[in-house]
């Protein structure tokens, strides 16, 4: 790969970056202070696909920096939406107040100004623990400050243009016959319940009835009241078909990606602020949306969320960081089991930096190191840290589970794994312990095996099935490969990616008996069946 192809560090962020650079250029538009958005859900757990929208934001944030230009990144959150649902585990309670915004329902919890500010307090807590900077802007504070007045008024006074646009763009009837824009009924303090039939551009007022409204699936029997909402100081909100566009404009936002699941209203909301409000629509990606082991998708009704405060129980901010960052395309199946390959992913990626391992792909290498820096938020450590196998730790918090840290320290020291102690080898060691104790994984990888390496294996097993004392595993092992002619270290590298799912590891005789030959000669079996 020639230097003049590679665009800033190699990544697909540095790619949109620049491909948002160039628009803004042809826009005409001032680049002084280049603005980047993500909407934070606030009705239910924020889960891993949540932070992924504000942390791939985030990069491209670093992207323009590196590039040279001001960015800041708006991380909103909707806590004026209604709560349509209860999220799998939460009290029972919550029932009464459906269809309400979820920053007038009170927190359950009781920790909260409200139920909202707790869903979106652990969104922003998941952000900062993985070193995310961001201005919080919430809906509640930005419709009460009248910061969307105009932005409404202007959508309001053309909603008839806008209604059959929607019906042309993407089929729905419904803004044909109501206002874009749910007044906060003054009656029952429900949101999609109050339907808004007239405009009064004059007094900035908004004509409404509280009527019967299916919401979550469920019939949610409107008030009755019928009334007037001032746009300027009674709470109401935007649709979210004509939203997005009236927050792009009011804040000058040049970028926002978006999950497959609202394509339809990106759609509406990009012909809404070009012709509408005349604001060009940023500059967007689009991604597929995680899905669990079981193929569905993670949903906070369903329960079935990957949430960033469990993950960060058995894995390092990084292996967060790695995930969104790898990739934008493609769904991928989600869950913590992935935590131990991201883990070694990362100290792989590692040594590719700082040069342990050498790659002959010049454009794959750019990617990789990018990739690094981008996981460490491009400031990366200026020398490479002491590493250990994830995978190695888990195997031996397996076995010692008593005085775990200092006796897995102990047996590190002996593989010369590391050379000594460190706080950073102890939090492994508990994120490895904590895996190991709620999770029995075991992985098997497709490994290329000759039969005559699998006829080696199979004299281990008989090996390893012996009871009794081995006096020295390592020379057995030795000894039975080259019996068989096959080269000592690819007979060790392919024991290494059977137990450990890696190609290097500690002694492996030693080790071996460490983590137990019964247990080792059962993972061998599966791969010489």
């Amino acid at each position: 790969m020639s230097e003049q192809n590679v665009i800033g560090k190699g990544t697909w962020i540095d790619k949109l970056a620049s491909e948002l650079i160039e628009r803004e250029k042809q826009l005409g538009r001032d680049t002084s202070l280049i603005r980047v958005e993500s909407g934070l859900g606030a009705s239910g757990i924020p889960h891993i696909g949540s932070l992924g929208d504000a942390v791939r934001a985030y990069g491209v944030k670093l992207a323009l920096e590196n590039m040279g230009y001001k960015s800041e990144l708006i991380a909103y959150s909707d806590d004026l939406d209604g709560l349509r649902k209860i999220p799998a585990g939460f009290p029972d309670s919550l029932e009464e107040h459906i269809g309400k915004p979820v920053s007038l329902i009170p927190d359950h919890t009781g920790e909260h100004e409200s139920y909202g500010m707790n869903m979106s307090s652990r969104l922003l807590d998941g952000l900062e623990k993985l070193g995310i900077e961001y201005t919080f802007k919430r809906a509640r504070d930005t419709y009460k400050e009248g910061l969307l007045q105009e932005q409404i008024h202007t959508i309001l006074t053309q909603s008839e243009r806008i209604g059959a646009k929607i019906e042309d763009l993407v089929g729905q009837e419904k803004y044909q016959k109501f206002l874009p824009y749910f007044p906060v009924c003054a009656q029952c303090s429900r949101l999609y319940v109050a339907e808004a039939t007239e405009y009064l551009p004059d007094e900035r007022k908004v004509r409404y009835k509280c009527c019967d409204a299916e919401i979550g699936g469920k019939k949610i029997k409107g008030c009755g009241y019928e009334g007037e909402a001032d746009i300027k100081k009674d709470l109401g909100k935007l649709a979210w078909k004509v939203e997005f566009a009236a927050r792009w404009s009011a804040f000058d936002i040049r970028f926002e990606a978006y999950g497959k699941d609202i394509m339809d209203s990106v759609k509406v909301n990009d012909w809404v602020a070009d012709d509408v409000l005349n604001f060009p629509h940023p500059h967007h990606i689009k991604y597929e949306m995680f899905l669990d082991k079981g193929g569905k998708k993670i949903s906070k009704s369903l329960g079935n969320v990957v949430t960033s405060q469990t993950w960060l129980k058995f894995g390092t901010p990084e292996s967060i960081l790695l995930l969104l960052y790898k990739r934008i395309t493609g769904a991928r199946e989600l869950g913590f089991e992935d935590i131990p390959s991201l883990m070694d992913e990362y100290n792989e990626l590692e040594k590719i930096f700082f040069g342990k391992i050498k790659l002959d792909n010049e454009a794959k290498l750019v990617k990789s190191k990018g990739l690094y820096e981008y996981v460490n938020l491009l400031s990366p450590p200026k020398q490479m840290p002491a590493q250990v196998s994830y995978r190695l730790l888990l195997e031996l918090s397996k076995i010692f589970k008593e005085d775990r840290i200092s006796r897995i320290n102990k047996k590190l020291v002996d593989y010369r794994a590391i050379k000594e102690t460190s706080p950073e080898i102890d939090r492994l060691i508990e994120m490895a312990g904590n895996f190991a104790d709620e999770f029995d994984i075991s992985d098997e990888i497709d490994i290329d095996i000759d039969s005559k390496i699998k006829g080696a294996l199979s004299k281990l097993i008989i090996v390893l099935e012996k009871d009794g004392e081995i006096e020295d595993l390592q020379n057995e092992i030795y000894q039975i490969a080259k019996g068989d002619d096959i080269e000592p270290k690819d007979f060790f590298k392919v024991l290494y990616q059977i137990i450990l799912s890696t190609t290097r590891g500690p002694k492996i005789g030693p080790f071996i008996l460490d983590i137990g030959k019964k247990n080792v000669a059962e993972k061998i079996g599966k791969y010489v069946k």
